[in-house]
């Protein structure tokens, strides 16, 4: 091997992705309701008709931010405000500027049961994802991913993989991230990125709320409907 250059090299990171952990505090009070109400409408009536139906897994229609029921009424109110959060603090937009935009966003509940799971997906039609949990198992002792959102690094997917990239530190590793779903809680991510909730190892059900979400400046075109 050769020798190394008398001077360190400058390393920097490129094409970093944000991932964000936002704590709902304004939620904990409510998610008792919520899985309440969820659980209530766990029918065909709600359930998400372009989802296949699955018994260890219910996703209803992305609706859930259009109900006039107050606790979800409320839970649109803090979702929305923890992702504007999350983006406004990766944009170099003016403060005004960034309140201009208008946002939309469409929103379903997941309840992943026993061995269920939901399948590795991407967001279309949105810039921005974001998952909050209302109920959790505690985590599986011989599984440690049970229940997680798994994050897919796939962009170096075509990387010639030999002794010298096999093993890079973070953040230049290639290898999948996951986020464990903690009540009160919520993560926010690109849309564009493969993600999936890990088979549910556990005896008890996860229930998850799941958001796709967009912003609109005022000098754009009407985006196309969803």
């Amino acid at each position: 091997m050769s020798s190394p250059p008398p001077d360190a090299p400058a390393i920097l990171p490129i094409f970093a992705t944000p991932l964000a952990v936002v704590s709902l505090e304004g939620m904990l009070g409510r998610n008792a309701e919520l899985t309440a109400l969820f659980r209530t409408r766990t029918s065909e009536d709600y359930r998400d008709p372009a989802a296949p139906a699955d018994p260890r897994c219910f996703r209803s229609r992305e609706d859930l931010f259009e109900w006039p029921v107050e606790s979800a009424v409320h839970l649109r109110r803090q979702m929305l405000g923890g992702i504007c959060a999350a983006v406004r603090a990766v944009n170099t937009y003016p403060d005004a500027e960034f309140d201009a935009l208008a946002v939309q966003a469409l929103a379903r509940f997941v309840i992943v049961r026993p061995d269920g799971c939901v399948p590795a997906a991407t967001a279309p039609m949105a810039s921005w994802y974001a998952v909050y949990c209302v109920a959790a198992p505690p985590a599986a002792p011989a599984r440690a991913d049970s229940g997680t959102v798994r994050l897919y690094g796939v962009r170096n997917g075509t990387m010639f993989l030999d002794a010298a990239n096999y093993q890079l530190r973070p953040p230049f590793e290639t290898a999948h991230q996951i986020w464990r779903p903690v009540p009160g809680r919520m993560v926010v991510f690109p849309a564009s990125i493969l993600h999936e909730v890990a088979l549910n190892r556990t005896d008890a059900e996860l229930l998850l709320v799941a958001a796709r979400v967009r912003f609109v400046h005022s000098t754009q075109k009407p985006l196309a409907t969803w």
